[in-house]
């Protein structure tokens, strides 16, 4: 029996910080506190990211002829984000809430396939952003998989400003090895991930 969606809670639209602030806070980080997410600031991270802004299905990062090609995954540990038990889950837009995918902690296996950064088994939560190419080459044939890219660094903006604005801190991880990230994901093998981004908060 698949297990039943969990709601989250709904974005809020007007934060404390400014645009301006955030883009001027901005920095990679790699280093983490042992401090669990809310259920609230994970809600707020996947709306950044793939969040629906409005009437028309219309999502938080623009898509080239809304094709919407990425798919938004939560690697998250055991009791490292309140009110969801260890598991890789997956971001459904249209209700926003997320499925369990794999029970788990999958962090550690993560760290290994971006190539032994410990960074990403140490944070509370990985945001792993896969593309499914074919939704954006249907419509643009090669010069698809172009803005699919231009796509994907949209998401990563949004959810590093996004992390400034709730007091977080996040880096955009960009080596690693494909297959061994889609097998520590275990998903189909059209879904490829473009970035993995740790979120947490800042040591």
């Amino acid at each position: 029996m698949a297990e039943t969606p969990i709601k989250l809670p709904p974005p809020n639209l007007k934060g404390k910080s400014s645009v301006e602030e955030a883009i001027a806070k901005r920095r990679s980080a790699r280093r983490f506190r042992a401090q669990p997410l809310s259920l609230p600031q994970l809600s707020q991270l996947l709306w950044s990211a793939q969040g629906i802004t409005g009437a028309g299905g219309h999502r938080a990062a623009p898509s080239a002829g809304a094709t919407y090609p990425l798919e938004i995954l939560a690697v998250v540990g055991d009791q490292t984000v309140e009110g969801l038990e260890a598991g890789i889950y997956h971001y459904e837009v249209d209700s926003h809430s997320v499925s369990l995918h794999l029970k788990g902690d999958f962090r550690q296996k993560l760290a290994e396939a971006a190539l032994g950064q410990g960074f990403v088994a140490a944070c509370p939560v990985d945001i792993v952003v896969c593309a499914l190419y074919p939704r954006t080459a249907y419509r643009y044939g090669r010069r698809g998989e172009r803005y699919v890219h231009m796509e994907v660094g949209h998401v990563g903006q949004n959810v590093s400003l996004q992390a400034i604005a709730l007091g977080l801190a996040t880096v955009m991880v960009g080596a690693f090895e494909d297959e061994e990230v889609r097998s520590v994901l275990k998903v189909e093998e059209q879904f490829k991930p473009l970035y993995i981004i740790p979120v947490g908060n800042r040591v």
